[in-house]
Parts: C-alpha cells; sequence; structure tokens
C-alpha cells in the first residue's frame, strides 16, 4: 500500500492535483461526523490507494481509527478472509459481544471451529462490533481493490455499509473501472477518480525529475495520459529515458500490463530469498505473519521474514502499524510477484501453506488444488467438503469453482462425473450460470458416456429444459428415468437423490397433473431410514394441498422452527415452497427475506428469486400491495439478467393481479394471455392456471362476470378441486361469485359441497372465510347466507388476509341491500370501500361506492360525481350503462334483471334532458 512516501506526493508531502478530489470525498462520507459509505474507482495506477493513503491519515489526525483490508486476487475463493483482515486487530473485543453474535464471528473468522453461521448473523456481529468500536471514536473502514474480496466478506460489508450512517461508521472502498464487484448491485454510491489534469501531470513529473529533457517529459506525459503511476514509475524504470525521446515505450500496451513490467524489473533485482517470500505472501493473500512465519519453517527453503528487509526499503512491502499484517504497496506489486515466479515455486508455496493451514479447512484445501498436478482423490475430496461448506455459508459462486476444481483433481471415472454434474447443478439452480451449467454438464458426459443416469445431471437437465424451450413432460420423464434407474440407493441422506426429488416436486408442480405425481410418491415410500421432512411436507403442500394440505402441520411446524438457526439458503427455498399453499408464508418472511439480501448482495441467483416469489404472494395476500409491486419488477430483472425464463411467470402473475385489481385491465389481459400462451406450449399448466386466477379477479373487478367465470372454470371445472391443481384453492371465491352472477347456481352450489367435501376449511383461516363466503353467495335463502356472511367475517385472523376480507364484506355488503337492509349494508360496505381505497383497488372501490350509493349513503371517493335528479338506484343504473355494460351485465352486477334495467333506463332519459344511451355519459359528467 502506499503510505506517506506515496510517489505521487510532491515535495511539501501532498498528493498534487487532488486538493478538490480529497475535499469532495471527505463531505460524500461525512468523515468524523455521521458517517457513510463511497466507492473509489478509477483505472489502474490513477491513484486510488495514494487518495485512500492521504485520507486515511488525515482522519488519524483528526481522530477517527482507521480499519483497513484489501481484496486479494488469491484468496477471492476463502469465505471471510477480507472481514478477517478488518477485524484481526479487534479480537479481544469480540469477548464484549453477546455469545450468539462472538461465537458466530470467532468461527466465521477462522478464530475457532463450528458450523458455519448463518451470514445474517455475522453480518450484526460485525455491524454492533463496529459501532461499539465507533461509540469512542470515529471509525473509517477502508477496503482497497474491492472487486477481489471474498464474496461473504464482500456481503458482510456491504450489509454495514448500507447502514454506516448515524454510527460514525464510514466505509470508502477502491475498485478499478469496469470491474465487476459490490457497487453493481448499487449498495455503494460511486465516486470516479480522475487521471490528472495537464498541469498537475507536469507538476508531478518537474518535481520528482528535475533532471528529465525536455522531449522525455512531453513524451512520457503523452504516454501516460494524466497516470500518476506511470508518471512516476516508467522514467524510474528505464534509465535511458533520461536522455534520449521515450520511443522505446509502446503507446498501445496497456497501462497495468506496463507497470507490472516495472514492477516485475524491481521484484528480480531482489535478493532470492526476497523473492520467494513475496511468492509466500503474494499467495497467502491475508499478509498473516504468523502464517507467513511458519510457512517459511515448512518450506525449509533458507528463507525467513527477516528477508522481507530489501522489499521493505524499495516500498514494494510494508507492515501495518499493529505490527502484524503485510501490505503489498499496490495490488499490481502482488500480480508482478506472482506473474514473475515459475509453476515449480507457485506449487511449492502452495503445499507449505496448505500444510500449515490445518484449522482452515477451505483455504486448505484450495492450496492443496493449486498445488496437486495429477489427479488425487483425496484432495479432490477435501474440495469436495470444502465446496458445500462454501455452498452451506451462501457462496453458490464459490462453490462451484471448488467444485470444477475437485472435479479436475477426481481420476477419470464416475466420480470425476459426478463432481462436475453437481458443480453444474449448482450452476443451474443456484447461481444462474445457466451456460456455465451445460457445459459443465456436457463435460460430464463425455468424462464417463453412462452419466446421463447420475442424479445430478438429471437435475440440471431438468433445470435447463424448463428454463429452455422444451416442455415439462421431457423434464419429468428424464427425472424419473434417473431416480428409478436402480443404480443407486434410496438412502435419505444421498444429497443427489435429494436434490433430484427436489427438482422432481418442482416440475411435477408446474405440470399440475395427477400422474406427474405418482413416481414422487413412490419414491418416498423407498426412502430410508426415514423421509426427510421438508421432502415429506412438499409431497401434501405443494401437489395437492386441497386434499393433503393440511395433514403437513405438524412437518410444517418442525420445518418453521428449524429456520431461526438455519443458515443453508437450501432448505430455507424448500421450506418456503412447503409453506406456500397452507397461508404459512408469514411464519417465513425473515428466511425469505435472508435469501433476497443475500441474493442482492452478490448471494445465489436462484435463492434471491425464490424468496422475492415467496414475498410478493404474501405481500398481495395481506395487502402490502406497493411492495409487492416493487419485488415483482426486481424478480423480472433478476430472470432476464440470469435466463431464469421459467421463474418468470411468477412475477408477471403478481403483476397482472396488481394490475387488474387497479383497473389497468388492458395491461392484465395481456399479460395473462402471453402467459398462458407460453405455459401451455410447453404443458406447464400450473403457470396458465396462475395466468387465469389473475384474468379472473381483472375481469370481477370491472364486472365482466362471464369472462371471469371462463377463466376461473379453466383452473377447476365447477363442481370440483382438480386434483393436483394447487392454484384451484385460489380461485374459488372467483368462480363462485362468477357462478352466481351469470345465473349457474347450480355450479355454484356444486363447487362449494366440492370445497366442504375437501375440508379446505381446515387449512388456514382465508381458506375458512372463502369457505364460508362461497356457501353465503351460493345459497338462495337470504337468512342462511347472511349468517354465513356473519360466520365468515367472524373467524379469527380472517382480517389477515385484506383484500379477501374486503371482498367477503362487499358481498356481504351488497346481500343486506338486496334484502332491503339498507342501513346495515352500509357498515361492511363502508369498510370494504375503505379497504380497496388503501390499495388503490379502484374498479373494486368503484363497486363498493356504488353499493353504498344505492344504499342511501352520502359517502364518495373524492372527485366522485352525482346527479341529483335520479333516484341512487337510477343513478347507478345509468352510470354502469354508460361505462359501456349491456342491460343484461347491469342486471348482473345489480341482481335485477334485465327488463328492470331496461324500464329504469327509460325513466332517466327525459330526467337527464336526453334521448339515447350515447349521451349518458356526458350527461353524468356535467
Amino acid at each position: 500500500m502506499i503510505g506517506s512516501h506515496s510517489p505521487a506526493r510532491g515535495t511539501a508531502d501532498r498528493l498534487i492535483g487532488r486538493d478538490r478530489d480529497l475535499q469532495r470525498i471527505r463531505d460524500l462520507l461525512g468523515l468524523g461526523a455521521a458517517g457513510g459509505a463511497l466507492l473509489l474507482s478509477g483505472e489502474a495506477g490513477v491513484g486510488k490507494t495514494a487518495v485512500l493513503d492521504a485520507l486515511a491519515e488525515a482522519a488519524r489526525a483528526d481522530g477517527t481509527r482507521v480499519l483497513r483490508a484489501g481484496g486479494v486476487e488469491f484468496e477471492a475463493n476463502c469465505s471471510y478472509s477480507g472481514l478477517n483482515q478488518v477485524l484481526f486487530p479487534f479480537q479481544d473485543a469480540l469477548d464484549e459481544l453477546q455469545a450468539p453474535f462472538r461465537d458466530a464471528l470467532r468461527v466465521a473468522l477462522g478464530f475457532e471451529s463450528g458450523s458455519p453461521p448463518e451470514r445474517l448473523m455475522v453480518s450484526n456481529a460485525v455491524l454492533l462490533l463496529l459501532s461499539t468500536v465507533a461509540a469512542g471514536d470515529p471509525l473509517l473502514l477502508v477496503i482497497d481493490d474491492l472487486p477481489w474480496l471474498d464474496r461473504a466478506s464482500a456481503a458482510v460489508l456491504g450489509f454495514v455499509a448500507r447502514r454506516a450512517t448515524g454510527i460514525r461508521v464510514s466505509v470508502l472502498a477502491t475498485s478499478r473501472s469496469g470491474s465487476q464487484s459490490l457497487h453493481d448491485s448499487g449498495v455503494l454510491p460511486e465516486y470516479q477518480l480522475q487521471p490528472l489534469d495537464e498541469a498537475s501531470a507536469d507538476h508531478l513529473v518537474s518535481t520528482r525529475f528535475p533532471d528529465l529533457v525536455a522531449s522525455a517529459r512531453r513524451r512520457l506525459l503523452t504516454v501516460a495520459h494524466g497516470n500518476p503511476l506511470a508518471l512516476l514509475e516508467l522514467p524510474s524504470a528505464l534509465p535511458a529515458m533520461r536522455g534520449p525521446v521515450l520511443d522505446e515505450v509502446p503507446a498501445v500496451l496497456p497501462l497495468s500490463r506496463r507497470l507490472e513490467t516495472v514492477f516485475g524489473s524491481r521484484i528480480t533485482s531482489l535478493p532470492q530469498p526476497s523473492q520467494r517470500l513475496l511468492l509466500l505472501a503474494a499467495l497467502e493473500g491475508v499478509g498473516d505473519l504468523g502464517v507467513l512465519q511458519a510457512a517459511t519453517r515448512q518450506a525449509n527453503d533458507g528463507y525467513d521474514l527477516d528477508d522481507l528487509a530489501p522489499a521493505e526499503r524499495d516500498q514494494l512491502v510494508h507492515i501495518d502499524e499493529g505490527g502484524r499484517r503485510l501490505r503489498f504497496r499496490h495490488p499490481l506489486i502482488r500480480s508482478a510477484v506472482v506473474e514473475n515466479s515459475t509453476s515449480g515455486e507457485r506449487r511449492a508455496v502452495h503445499a507449505a501453506l496448505a500444510h500449515v493451514l490445518v484449522d482452515q479447512p477451505e483455504r486448505r484445501a484450495w492450496h492443496l488444488g493449486e498445488a496437486t498436478l495429477e489427479p488425487d482423490e483425496n484432495v479432490a475430496a477435501l474440495l469436495e467438503h470444502a465446496a458445500r461448506i462454501t455452498l452451506r455459508r451462501g457462496d453458490a459462486a464459490g462453490s462451484m469453482r471448488t467444485l470444477i476444481r475437485s472435479a479436475d483433481l477426481t481420476p477419470s471415472g464416475p466420480d470425476r462425473a459426478r463432481r462436475l454434474a453437481e458443480a453444474a447443478y449448482v450452476g443451474a439452480e443456484s447461481t444462474g450460470a445457466l451456460p456455465s451449467a451445460q457445459k459443465l454438464l456436457d463435460d460430464a458426459r463425455h468424462t464417463a458416456p453412462g452419466s446421463q443416469s447420475c442424479l445430478h445431471s438429471a437435475a440440471t437437465t431438468a433445470v435447463l429444459i424448463l428454463n429452455g424451450d422444451s416442455d415439462v413432460d421431457t423434464a419429468h420423464r428424464l427425472l424419473v428415468d434417473a431416480i428409478e434407474a436402480g443404480t443407486h440407493a434410496y438412502d435419505a441422506d444421498d444429497k443427489a437423490l435429494v436434490d433430484a426429488l427436489h427438482a422432481l416436486a418442482l416440475v411435477c408442480f408446474f405440470g399440475a397433473r395427477h400422474d406427474l405425481w405418482q413416481p414422487y410418491y413412490r419414491a418416498l415410500e423407498k426412502l430410508t431410514p426415514e423421509v426427510p421432512v421438508v421432502l415429506s411436507a412438499l409431497g401434501k403442500t405443494f401437489s395437492d394441498p386441497a386434499r393433503t394440505g393440511a395433514a403437513a402441520t405438524e412437518e410444517l411446524d418442525h420445518l418453521v422452527a428449524e429456520l431461526a438457526e438455519m443458515t443453508d439458503p437450501v432448505p430455507m427455498q424448500r421450506t418456503g415452497s412447503a409453506a406456500l399453499y397452507v397461508d404459512r408464508l408469514g411464519d417465513v418472511r425473515e428466511a425469505q427475506w435472508r435469501m433476497v439480501r443475500m441474493g442482492r448482495d452478490g448471494g445465489p441467483a436462484r435463492r434471491h428469486l425464490a424468496g422475492l416469489i415467496h414475498l410478493c404472494l404474501d405481500d398481495y395476500l395481506t395487502g402490502m400491495w406497493d411492495e409487492a409491486a416493487q419485488l415483482a419488477d426486481e424478480g423480472v430483472q433478476l430472470c432476464e439478467t440470469h435466463g431464469y425464463t421459467a421463474f418468470a411467470w411468477y412475477f408477471l402473475y403478481v403483476q397482472t393481479l396488481l394490475a387488474g385489481a387497479r383497473g389497468d385491465a388492458d395491461r392484465a389481459d395481456a399479460t395473462a394471455e402471453g402467459v398462458i400462451h407460453w405455459a401451455t406450449r410447453r404443458r406447464a399448466f400450473c403457470a396458465a392456471h396462475y395466468a387465469h386466477h389473475a384474468a379472473a379477479v381483472a375481469a370481477l373487478g370491472r364486472g365482466d362476470f362471464a369472462d371471469a367465470y371462463e377463466h376461473a372454470a379453466a383452473i377447476s371445472p365447477a363442481g370440483t378441486l382438480a386434483s393436483h391443481a394447487p392454484h384451484a384453492l385460489w380461485a374459488t371465491m372467483d368462480l363462485v361469485e362468477a357462478a352466481v352472477r351469470t345465473d349457474r347456481r347450480t355450479e355454484a352450489a356444486a363447487h362449494v359441497r366440492a370445497m366442504r367435501e375437501a375440508g379446505v376449511a381446515r387449512i388456514s383461516s382465508r381458506h375458512a372465510l372463502l369457505m364460508e363466503a362461497c356457501a353465503a353467495l351460493a345459497t338462495t335463502d337470504d337468512d342462511e347466507a347472511l349468517a354465513l356472511f356473519t360466520k365468515a367475517l367472524a373467524i379469527a385472523g380472517a382480517e389477515r388476509w385484506m383484500f379477501d376480507f374486503a371482498r367477503v364484506q362487499l358481498a356481504y355488503g351488497e346481500r343486506l341491500r338486496r334484502v332491503r337492509a339498507t342501513t346495515e349494508s352500509r357498515g361492511p360496505l363502508s369498510a370494504a370501500l375503505s379497504t380497496f381505497e388503501h390499495l388503490g383497488a379502484r374498479p373494486w372501490a368503484e363497486r363498493a361506492e356504488t353499493e353504498l350509493r344505492a344504499a342511501g349513503s352520502g359517502r364518495r371517493r373524492p372527485g366522485a360525481s352525482t346527479a341529483h335528479t335520479l333516484t341512487p338506484q337510477e343513478l347507478e343504473i345509468a352510470r354502469l350503462a354508460a361505462s359501456g355494460l349491456t342491460n343484461k351485465q347491469v342486471a348482473e352486477r345489480l341482481f335485477l334483471s334485465h327488463r328492470t334495467v331496461g324500464a329504469h333506463l327509460y325513466q332517466i332519459y327525459p330526467k337527464l334532458g336526453i334521448t339515447s344511451r350515447a349521451m349518458l355519459r356526458d350527461a353524468l359528467e356535467s
């Protein structure tokens, strides 16, 4: 790192040409005040590290405590290695944290062994620790070369950065322009550091190289383009520049290569022991002097820490103020050290490091992998184990890379194919790397021609099929053939088998047919010693919840109870799926938010999507429609980014529901039609059911009951809850109401009987509410209907389901008004109107307002008008007719005959001074 002897400084020991940048950065960071976060970006050598040093030095002088970390390319796969750098000085302070946070942080940092802690727990522990430190003096956290920070550390520090303001913690990171890193997701605001202007560049060269001839100075300024590191290093590296012009410096050579060449010449001039020690430090990555000392003893190659002196004197490295960490002056120095070493030297260093890192299995396995040339099953197995640890921490991309290296070191045969297939599965089912997954799958099949029966291979192919142009039945046949191939035991502890069964459950869900689920049930019966709880629950709640969902209550209780301590996002996702159709998404919301936050911080895209799906659906049911809309937009974008076309329909469904309920009927109908077309071609009938449901809700809102009935009946015919079509549960009231309004009372009554026979009221308070409401709608006995509505609205917890509850209130008020209980009808109608207005459900609010006016209530929405010459009922008939509805459609909405509607219109025309239906709209508006 460039310290107080930064070559970008002038004789007055200050940075030349950076005063404005320094002040702007201080202001953006809130240094010494409330705190804040900022990403400093710029090209290689532009002076990011020098600016970082200057800011850190000034902050220390002002009484701010400074912590530093640097991303290291060779440590990018080692979880929490960056966090270890930041918090290394605070090992003693960890004891001040509460036990859960202290223990989680000690395990994450490698100070103790144990199960991988949940990332949210680690994030909160770090935030608590830093805020405690900042309570004394303000704190500045400096992170150099952010893109090379390991994902786990980046996620935690991103969590801290988003919460830095207000706790006197400032976070300043650097990144080379164009690098893919944490700032891509918008975690940190960005400040672009530009090259020096012409005057500052000339001043810097003249100050540092006063003897440089004018022609050489002009050539240097032209080639360097204001890049400070190039301005300072090229002249000192090439003495010939002091005389002739710089024609030997190729202007087209990339700056990073040019500077690596410069640093390389300085490194090769060091004594051999110093070069070997620098290579050890570069590949160790963290700069832990204790590890470096132990590794030098292990290498037994004639060098020790004393050999750092020549590199320190040449300002290539320095030891931090605590005396326990070695830091390179610039990231390019580290790269140059590695570039100038031989492959044999690198393997020897990796072997020495692996020998001393016995208490850090992930880092040890990685170094062993880099030290090994020929296939070695022991090393491959260690890497596979490390990959599983990494995956449980939520770093799916790191797990995938480690599995690929494990496969590389596996002798040819089924184990190599299996590891490649598992890497492909992680890529397809977690990271969103679908093209890479396809290539790995092809490699696995080439390695072992029989690997098409491999369970992970089949599960990966199924995911690729769902996101491609093939159909559900093809994916289903592939999975069933692999599961039933008979080449494996039905061992419930076999991760590949459990993953394949979960993939099969997803495919069956997409297909929404009874026959597709039968192989899944057969496989569960064969599992030993016992069926995993989540697979058993999915077999009840995700398949045919109308009949078997209530039977999974105890299993779901168990799964939900485990979420509090769960660190692995895979079971979090699967528990969310099991909770969906029994209306227990509220019990898993925090876990789903954890997956979303993990995804936003660069974690597995598929888990991010699953969390968004479950939160969107729960938001819709519970009335958090604005949040549902935002999350649905995020989900659509995520699907487009990662190619997860098979999951976009979930979010399109939520968008369609909201558009229809809020009055954008054209958008709702167009989107629903598109999803139905996409799903039908792929035999993904569950997606089609979702779209039909959204279209039915939109049609009901605008009073098109015939269209609503067609869409609801397309999910499940009246009189039956279609087998293994789970979304039929969500469309029960839609179908019954549309049937009643279109004079299909026989069909409505039959559907109510099917609901009672299935026992849907046992599933949740929402389904109990809908059960009684549907029975009330279907009966012709007014007294019975009113009693059923009263019972429905009194069900404990029913008010949680805001939109459904308001719909039942509306239906109750309509029935009360129909039996002339107009005064009593105003209470439920007013309550329904209030809810619809809160949700922005304009068509539904208009329906409620219509009923209220017909009941003699004076309440109107802002902007609503009335015609005082008309009775309340005449006014509503006139409004509906003016909207374009036929007499028959108006009659359906108001429970009248079409002849009565015609008679009213005959009386309305002269009252308004008009002679035709076409004049109604203008007359009412005036």
